[in-house]
């Protein structure tokens, strides 16, 4: 302002930010009339050219696309919350707006802004370190964990970094991302600098390094600097540097060209020099960084319009709208803070995060779910099954790390309920379906199987299909067997026939067909042939026969089968005693919904008593939850037991957390994230397939599958009787042709005799039809043929 009053001021160039030079002209009138070329982005509510400061020009990105480029990096990786932190200079104490728009920008890819951190500039703090340090302490006892420095001069980011390596917020988890005004100056600063920086990203103002001017310019810059400051180790000059030296050059060319000396106006210099001047244009593309060791690399190259690519060069644009990659291969290969080697996630329960108790039931029906065992050798417990893999797999997808070891709990589902509405366990795990009335005082998560309540009774008989035995062997098998069995016999039949009287003919062939299949037969095998091909074929219908009578036991057996006890209703006015698990929520609900007295009720603890209690009529129903009838009848249907009546909805599996808990919360967004891949389907999936049949016999198993026996178990047997029936047909026709070798040649005379008799009876009549068709000398020709052959026949005879 001292220099403008005087009039000694042709323009100010500068970091000059909008409500810095508003300030300025409200307190000096003359600077109004200076231009004021700012090389700062212009604010998110300001413009190029202010009516209030028609001289102030800002040459620098438009902010918002420094927000679209922060808010991309974060979408990519999918973090959900976010901390701002930027520094109060700047303009972002009187612009609300940036931080606004970044706010919505993030809230599109499904982030938010979680914390903010505003820091006063370093010239008005008296102890920046201490005031930092108490700032990121608050941070720090904070969830999140991807830092987002909005905006901030160099001095203070070197700081700040520092400062968060010594509190150990630049390690394993953590996340840091810095904007253009700090990553475009990585080129200028030492190596201390970059140390407290390794495993950050950033974005940096893209432009060509091997242009003629820039590098004319860097061999000026490097010169000159290493003379004044023979003790900076870097001296490579940075973009701001480089746009510095062009819009100084730029001001000069405009005054050069005015008419006078210190008189151009800023509408000349915006038109003729700006305007025009593609050293000053900016390319609204940036390289995303990644710092690392001494310096940092390049990871890809982004643009507003382009996303995310590896080429880095920004006249290959086009080129990039043919070649562009998927963004995932590009930023795949990223070092974060602490040497991680995958993603961070983000996010931690707090900084003094203790490891969260999780209970689990001891003595639970069924061990499918929860299975507790303890290694007394080797003093060791094991928690396994189908509920722990999945609460396993839900912390996985979190988008933080938690920390939680399993409690034994040795005593009722409710009983550990109640202990993590005490708050003596942070959370429970178990296989009892969710009931809201009965545990009002506990969160739920989300249920990861859908449950209810199911009945099982035992079986009894019912009517039976007319046409069932058809379905004892497949439509192939029968086929098979009807189709063997004709040529099995036709071969006997045709040995046979010629030494024995009783199958000469063709209907004792069809009577000994059928009578052969109940060994019935009483016609007398006398070829030592014969007997060769019937003997496999007597042990193949054995065993079709007694495949059959079983197949068609088992399916009469299923067929007649269903619930002895249709409904819940039968039960109460039998007063049949019923059982259900002893650790359940199932003994309420029997009591208080379903009104069965509490003297009819029977308690187990254990899944193989049920079996037994059916057998001696200890009870006539049971009581399950959806999820544990499944596994009860894939191990205990063979022994008589099904399913009957409609299923009583009640929820479903779900993990028990204290009354407003946050996790609880959490662990429901991830549960629904894995239900949706299939996770859970699968591992249910995995739960039946190893427990189920384990208590049935492979008879039992087979007796409960009403399905056709085929043909591929015989494959063998038919395969040996088929090969020995060909083999004694082609023996027995050499032989028949071997027997009879004169009879066959004196037939075969014979027959060509009269072949060549009739052929000669009939050639004159073709001859005489042909003459009519044929010229005269040949005519001729086939009548001499003719009457040769009639001499030739009256010599023969």
């Amino acid at each position: 302002m001292d220099l403008a009053q005087r009039k000694q001021v042709l323009a100010i160039i500068g970091t000059i930010t909008h409500n810095e030079a508003t300030l300025a002209s409200e307190l000096n009138g003359t600077i109004k009339k200076v231009p004021i070329l700012s090389l700062t982005s212009p604010a998110a509510n300001t413009k190029l050219l202010s009516p209030q400061l028609p001289h102030f020009i800002q040459i620098g990105d438009d902010i918002k696309i420094h927000m679209q480029c922060i808010t991309t990096i974060v979408g990519e990786f999918k973090w959900r919350k976010v901390t701002s932190i930027y520094e109060l200079n700047n303009g972002f104490s009187y612009d609300p707006g940036t931080l606004l728009g970044l706010t919505y920008s993030l809230r599109i890819v499904g982030s938010e802004i979680d914390n903010h951190l505003a820091l006063p500039s370093l010239s008005s703090l008296s102890d920046p370190k201490a005031t930092i340090e108490k700032e990121l302490h608050r941070l720090k006892s904070k969830s999140n964990r991807v830092f987002l420095i909005v905006q901030s001069s160099l001095e203070l980011a070197n700081i700040l970094f520092e400062q968060a390596k010594q509190m150990g917020l630049m390690e394993n988890g953590c996340v840091w991302i810095i904007p253009d005004g700090v990553a475009s100056l990585l080129d200028s600063v030492n190596s201390s600098v970059i140390l407290h920086m390794q495993g950050v990203i950033g974005f940096k103002r893209h432009f060509t390094e091997t242009s003629e001017a820039f590098r004319r310019f860097k061999f000026k810059f490097r010169r000159r600097f290493a003379l004044e400051f023979p003790e900076e180790e870097n001296i490579n000059p940075s973009f701001f540097a480089f746009q510095s030296y062009n819009a100084t050059w730029a001001i000069a060319h405009a005054a050069r060209e005015s008419q006078g000396k210190f008189k151009f106006n800023l509408e000349q210099l915006f038109r003729n020099h700006l305007s025009n001047n593609s050293k000053l244009q900016q390319s609204h593309a940036f390289n995303i960084i990644n710092v690392i060791g001494k310096s940092y690399r390049e990871l890809a190259l982004w643009s507003p319009a382009l996303g995310f690519s590896k080429n880095l060069v920004s006249q290959q644009l086009t080129e990039i709208m043919k070649t562009n990659i998927t963004s995932n291969s590009v930023l795949s290969t990223v070092y974060w803070p602490g040497g991680l080697q995958f993603v961070p996630k983000g996010w931690t329960r707090s900084t003094e995060e203790r490891t969260l108790q999780i209970g689990v039931p001891t003595n639970g029906t069924f061990h499918e779910f929860v299975n507790v065992t303890h290694d007394q050798n080797k003093n060791n417990t094991s928690i396994t099954g189908f509920s722990i893999d999945v609460f396993k797999a839900v912390v996985n997808a979190l988008p933080y790390d938690l920390k939680y070891e399993f409690i034994p709990f040795n005593g009722s589902y409710d009983e550990m309920v109640e202990q993590v509405s005490n708050k003596t366990l942070d959370a429970a795990v178990g296989d009892t379906a969710i009931m809201a009335y009965r545990y009002h005082l506990v969160d739920f998560s989300q249920p990861y199987v859908e449950s209810g309540l199911d009945m099982v009774v035992r079986e009894q008989s019912a009517k039976s299909k007319t046409w069932i035995f058809l379905d004892a062997f497949t439509k192939e098998m029968w086929l098979m067997m009807a189709t063997l069995h004709i040529f099995v016999g036709f071969v006997i039949w045709l040995i046979e026939r010629q030494v024995n009287a009783e199958l000469q003919g063709f209907g004792p062939m069809l009577w000994f067909l059928v009578t052969v299949i109940f060994y019935a037969h009483r016609e007398p095998i006398t070829s030592p042939m014969a007997r060769v091909v019937m003997a496999p074929w007597l042990f193949v219908i054995l065993i079709a026969t007694s495949t059959f009578t079983a197949s068609l036991t088992s399916m009469m057996t299923i067929s007649q089968l269903e619930p002895s006890i249709l409904d819940i209703q039968t039960l109460q006015r039998r007063n049949s005693p019923v059982g259900c698990n002893g650790n359940s929520f199932v003994i309420k609900y029997l009591t208080d919904v379903l009104k069965f007295k509490p003297e009819n009720i029977r308690k187990f603890y254990s899944m193989s008593d049920y079996p037994d209690a059916f057998q001696n009529k200890y009870i006539e129903a049971a009581f399950f939850s959806v999820p544990h009838a499944k596994v009860f009848l894939a191990r205990y249907s063979c022994k008589g037991l099904i399913k009957a009546g409609n299923t009583f909805r009640l929820g479903g599996l779900g993990f028990v957390f204290p009354k407003g808990s946050t996790l609880a919360t959490d662990i429901s967004e991830a549960l629904l994230k894995v239900i949706e891949s299939g996770e859970t389907e699968q591992l249910e999936k995995d739960m039946l397939s190893i427990g189920g049949n384990a208590k049935c016999s492979p008879l039992e198993s087979r007796a409960k599958d009403g399905s056709s026996t085929g043909f591929q178990p015989f494959i063998g047997l038919f395969c040996i009787c088929f090969s020995v029936a060909i083999l004694a047909l082609l023996y027995n026709m050499v032989c028949l042709v071997m027997n009879n070798l004169e009879i066959f040649t004196s037939y075969i005379h014979v027959t060509l005799a009269q072949l060549r008799r009739i052929w000669k009876w009939t050639t004159p009549y073709f001859v005489r039809s042909c003459s009519r068709l044929q010229p005269g000398s040949t005519r001729s020709v086939i009548a001499a043929t003719v009457i040769r052959n009639e001499k030739e026949t009256v010599i023969n005879s």
